[in-house]
Formats: structure tokens, C-alpha cells, sequence
């Protein structure tokens, strides 16, 4: 089997249908039968047009159907948030729709992580269905604008997406009320409250304010943000129900989810939607053309948790069923450790890259995170004693849950997880082995001003 070949893979028996039971893949990349927000034309054939996308999926009409209506549409679905959070998005509606102003729309799709694609893929090859997505947004709310807020730095995305704009202008759709912003190049300019502070004219600082956006934003407007995959299955939800919606995924986590496969496996950076019950060994066998278990897997994100390549290999992947474990999905991504990369060595050169995204406004981050970087880097380089972990470790607990944002505590859960994932390569390291990190290895990427500066 090749890496994307998929059509030989088992299938989720869809129950509860008033005709026979349907067979649905658990998982496909982009053009794959089966597949929602990746169904379409094949990823070699670039940016969907308006008329194509027309003609597979018809249109949306949110004008004859109340505000309430398309918010109960919503909650009926049980679509949460797949920006990380996984918050209802229907609550985050109801709270815009009753809150005093007039609310705004942010597509987010800034996707500061650096391994990850799917947002990002959705918007160079799906940019219509994150655009009518966007317009069910607005509609439910009763908002009369809606931001794009992204990185003009994505070349292909950028021109798909005013490229789209355009088609729709062309076709006579109104987009007099759609705003491109560029984002900061900053990690932590997606958090919702620093996304929300940048438009507002003060820069991409993240607040822990006591009312959220969604009731009080830009300009104390109420404001709805929400991830460009959020948005794309709204506009699948506009047009085949909430009940369609539900019939794959989990009933405690309904719908398709997005991730991105990175690091060590057949292509680096490609987009997977799973559909319904796969372990992460499974999807990293058949489409990341792993053919054993590896080292380790990092699952959501450079802030994310290291989990010991044995575990991953038989773990659902599965948003609800990782949280119960205690694992976030987070931004979906899947980073896959070389075998002959050095766990501590990786974690360090993350730890040391993440320290020097914060907003420079919490002393958590600004102080706290290039020390845990530090203490990393003396273990790396054979310098350190199992005192100076305890003393790693005590740091670490005085940073989580520190700062205006969470980026902090998602430093430390990095670091925690990989001292507990990689205890043989840190006992070495205690011994005084040095590691050279494997420079002539493929690593996870990194921003390249980041690795210039290093």
C-alpha cells in the first residue's frame, strides 16, 4: 500500500439512517472519497473555483431562516471549536446574538504553529467553504462584518483566498463587509484575546478578561472567533443538518476532525480528516507511511505532549477520548520523532523557540521560560545532576497556570511530558553523555528567523 492509498481501509457502519446503513472511510487526505471538508478536487489541482464549488455542494440561503433558527441548527450539530479549546460553538453564538452591539465575525486563521497545515490547507484549496462558513457566522449572530485575520506571508493561501473573494464579487455576492488582516508573525497572536486586542488597535496581547469576546471584543462590540476549520463545517452544516453533521466522529465529540502530520513521516505537513474510530498507529501506518512504532509522538502542538511511541501507536485518535487521558489534540497535529533524534534534544530546541514567542507582558513567560529553557539545555549538554531536575521540575510547577494566556502552561506540559517520555535519554544525559542533537537530521520546523537567531 502507498502511503495515501486508503481505499482498502475498514469502515464505520453509520447507524440510525431511515435508509440502508452508509460505509464511510475513518479517515482520507484531500480527494478522497468520503471525506467533508477535504471532499473535492484533488490537492493537485489547486484552489477550488466558486463554480466548482457550486456545483458539488450547491449554496447557502441564510437569509430566509431566522438568527435563532441557524443557532439551533448549530447546537443541534454539537460542533465545538477546533481551534485547540473545543468550546460549543453554539454558545459562543448565543452569547454574541444577546450581547448589546453589533457583533463581528474573525476568521482565525492566522495558525501560528509551524508544523501545522490545516487551516491553512483549507484556505489555499477550500477558500468558498470557509467563506460561506463564515456568512452562516454572521447571519446567526446578526453581525455586519466579518475579519479574515492571517499571515499575508502564506503566499498561496493569500492569493486563493482574494482570489475567492474575487469570484464572489464577479458572481454578484457582496463582500463590501469581508476585512483581510494580517497577522502578526507572533506564536501566540491566534489566542482568541490577543486576536481580538490586535484589531482593536493594541496590539497582539493576549488578556484574561472577565467577560469573553464573544460578549465583549473589538471596540466592546460582541465579537465571534472562530478557526478556519470551525467555520468550513458550518458551511457544511448550513447545507446538510445537524444530524448529517453527527453521523461520523463520536457523540461526544461529533463531526470530522482535521489533524497534521509532521516530523518523521511519508510528507511532512499533509492534512488528514478523520471521520470515525482510528487509532493514531492506524492513520500513521497507511498515510504516514510508518511500518513500526515509533520513539515518540507529539499531539497538539509545540506546546503540546510528548506521549512514548508504544502508547500512541494503540491511542484513539479521538478528541474527547484524549482529553480523558489528559492529552489535548489541540491544533491537530501529529509530529512523529525520529528514531535518531534525541527526544530532550528536540524538546529543548522547541522549549528554547517557544520562550521567545510570548508577548513579553507576563513575567511567567518573559522570566520563567528561558530558565526551564536553560536547565533543558545544561541536561542536553551533560552538565546537570538529578538535583537540578528536581529543581527543573519546581520551576516548571511555579510557571503552569501563570500569565494572561495559556502558552505558559503549554511550555511546561512540553517539558514535563518529555522528561516522562524520554527517562532513558535523561538518565544518559545525568551521566554526563552530551548530545549533539543530530544536527544533520531532519527536525521539526521551526520558523526560519527563529532558527537563524539560534
Amino acid at each position: 500500500m502507498s502511503a495515501v492509498e486508503i481505499s482498502d481501509e475498514p469502515v464505520l457502519r453509520i447507524k440510525g439512517l431511515s435508509k440502508a446503513p452508509q460505509e464511510t472511510p475513518l479517515f482520507g487526505v484531500v480527494g478522497s472519497p468520503g471525506t467533508r471538508l477535504l471532499a473535492g478536487p484533488d490537492q493537485s489541482l489547486g484552489r477550488e473555483s466558486l463554480a466548482s464549488h457550486v456545483r458539488r455542494l450547491g449554496t447557502v440561503d441564510s437569509v430566509r431562516t431566522t438568527p435563532q433558527a441557524l443557532r439551533d441548527t448549530v447546537r443541534a450539530s454539537g460542533l465545538m471549536g477546533r481551534g485547540g479549546a473545543g468550546f460549543p460553538t453554539a454558545t459562543k453564538f448565543d452569547v454574541a446574538a444577546a450581547a448589546s452591539g453589533t457583533p463581528i465575525v474573525v476568521v482565525n486563521a492566522s495558525e501560528g504553529e509551524p508544523a501545522s497545515a490545516k487551516d491553512r490547507t483549507l484556505l489555499e484549496l477550500r477558500p468558498h467553504l470557509i467563506l460561506d462558513g463564515a456568512d452562516f457566522a454572521a447571519a446567526a449572530v446578526g453581525a455586519n462584518e466579518i475579519v479574515i485575520y492571517f499571515h499575508r506571508s502564506h503566499l498561496r493561501a493569500n492569493a486563493a483566498i482574494e482570489q475567492a473573494l474575487g469570484e464572489r464579487r464577479d458572481a454578484g455576492i457582496d463582500t463590501t463587509h469581508v476585512r483581510l488582516i494580517d497577522a502578526p508573525p507572533r506564536y501566540v497572536a491566534g489566542e482568541t484575546s490577543a486576536v481580538v486586542s490586535y484589531l482593536g488597535g493594541y496590539g497582539a496581547l493576549p488578556r484574561r478578561g472577565a467577560k469573553p469576546a464573544a460578549q465583549v471584543g473589538i471596540a466592546n462590540r460582541p465579537t465571534v472567533v472562530n478557526n478556519a476549520e470551525t467555520l468550513a463545517h458550518l458551511a457544511l452544516v448550513a447545507r446538510f443538518g445537524a444530524d448529517w453533521f453527527s453521523q461520523v466522529g463520536t457523540p461526544e465529540a461529533p463531526g470530522s476532525t482535521l489533524i497534521t502530520l509532521a516530523g518523521a513521516v511519508a510528507i511532512p505537513g499533509q492534512v488528514v480528516e478523520i471521520l470515525g474510530p482510528v487509532t493514531i498507529g492506524r492513520v500513521l501506518e497507511s498515510v504516514g507511511g510508518l511500518h513500526a512504532e515509533p520513539r515518540a509522538i507529539l499531539l497538539g502542538g509545540y506546546a503540546g505532549t510528548w506521549i512514548a511511541g508504544e502508547t500512541a501507536w494503540r491511542t484513539p485518535l479521538e478528541r474527547h477520548g484524549l482529553k480523558e487521558i489528559g492529552v489535548s489534540l489541540g491544533c491537530g497535529l501529529v509530529a512523529v520523532l525520529n528514531d535518531r533524534i534525541c527526544g530532550l534534544a528536540e524538546t529543548a530546541r522547541l522549549l528554547a523557540w517557544l520562550a521567545g514567542e510570548s508577548s513579553g507582558q507576563c513575567g511567567s513567560c518573559v522570566f520563567g521560560l528561558p530558565v526551564l529553557s536553560g536547565f533543558v539545555d545544561d541536561i542536553i549538554a551533560g552538565r546537570s545532576r538529578r538535583s537540578d531536575v528536581r529543581r527543573l521540575r519546581e520551576q516548571a510547577a511555579l510557571v503552569r497556570g501563570r500569565g494572561a494566556c495559556g502558552h505558559p502552561t503549554g511550555v511546561v506540559t512540553l517539558l514535563e511530558s518529555a522528561l516522562d517520555t524520554f527517562t532513558p535519554e535523561l538518565e544518559r544525559h545525568l551521566r554526563g553523555a552530551v548530545c549533539d542533537a543530530h544536527e544533520d537530521l531532519d527536525h521539526f520546523p521551526l520558523p526560519r528567523d527563529a532558527e537563524l537567531r539560534r
